[in-house]
């Protein structure tokens, strides 16, 4: 005689571990550190390390492989991380779906703290008017930091050469780079009326990205020390010193152009030099089926369409 199963009586009958251990397991397996999953979950190690060999034992199987120099996790739960991790990211989503009965939906979009400052917040209001139930949750990363490790964020936008394999790329704007600053220090005294003129000038770095010989290169600048002035490792704080009148920096065409169309910067030569980089729109595959990523998707692309006004021609001198 054929018997079917009822697939209510197998829901009933799941065998399931604790949930607290399998956040734990999660944690510590994912970093490697029970010292670090402790520090993740607001936990004492030994709280941990209690928790996993709750796990293990009612697995019945080790999970980690203690090592003089860390953690390794054995093949058993290299393969019953990645079920746990999407179990994990669906119950979150699912519940914080709940948690919102009237069906707006949170996008997490991570990036860099100059581009969101200097380019993305601006726009911002019309993303909102013309999708207002999707919120917005801007994440300030750093470009070392891999934002899809963990799962917390929808999208980024990367500031690369777009070489990801793994993840999908789409290329928002190309950029160029060029002396900007401040007009009273343009105006002088000394005033800059020809690119010689830097030599008078503190030179503000971009330690991250550009390098001032290449564009004095570029420019047939002789007589200028590129390597002089001070650096910073973000490029808002560069622009931000420019914006103080503290010397002239290498503007990246992208994240200067608001602050050239308000006459808050000028750019006193022409020449520029294209940048090895670019901004990029990027995400994991399967996110791209998202209705409310694809919004975002379509809005951003076609907002990096937009042409920027005009960069206004050089004001003091011409290289």
């Amino acid at each position: 005689m054929l018997t079917i199963s009822d697939p209510n009586e197998n829901r009933m009958r799941r065998r399931l571990p604790p949930l607290n251990t399998l956040r734990v397991f999660e944690s510590g397996a994912r970093r490697l550190s029970f010292t670090r999953a402790a520090e993740e979950l607001h936990v004492t190690q030994a709280a941990v390390s209690h928790q996993i060999k709750a796990l293990e034992d009612w697995l019945g199987t080790p999970l980690f492989l203690r090592l003089n120099r860390g953690l390794k996790l054995t093949p058993a739960a290299e393969r019953y991380l990645r079920d746990v991790t999407a179990a994990l990211d669906l119950i979150s989503a699912a519940t914080g779906q709940l948690m919102r009965p009237d069906d707006r939906r949170i996008l997490s979009v991570a990036t860099l703290d100059a581009f969101a400052s200097m380019w993305l917040l601006r726009r911002l209001k019309d993303f909102r008017h013309q999708y207002p139930d999707i919120d917005l949750r801007i994440l300030s990363v750093d470009r070392e930091v891999d934002v899809f490790e963990r799962g917390d964020v929808d999208l980024e936008i990367r500031y690369g050469d777009g070489n990801w394999p793994e993840l999908s790329a789409t290329k928002l704007m190309s950029e160029e780079i060029f002396p900007v600053c401040a007009p009273s220090v343009a105006a002088g005294p000394p005033p800059l009326l020809s690119p010689a003129d830097l030599a008078h000038q503190t030179l503000l770095h971009d330690t991250m990205v550009i390098d001032w010989n290449a564009w004095l290169d570029a420019a047939e600048v002789t007589g200028v020390d590129g390597e002089r002035g001070p650096g910073f490792n973000h490029s808002f704080h560069v622009i931000q010193a420019a914006l103080d009148g503290q010397g002239v920096a290498l503007g990246r065409s992208v994240l200067v152009a608001d602050s050239l169309a308000r006459g808050d910067l000028v750019r006193p030569f022409t020449t520029s030099i294209p940048s090895a980089y670019a901004y990029y729109l990027v995400g994991t595959e399967p996110s791209t089926d998202d209705p409310v990523v694809a919004a975002f998707s379509a809005w951003i692309t076609a907002q990096a369409q937009v042409p920027t006004p005009p960069l206004p021609s050089a004001s003091a001198g011409a290289a």
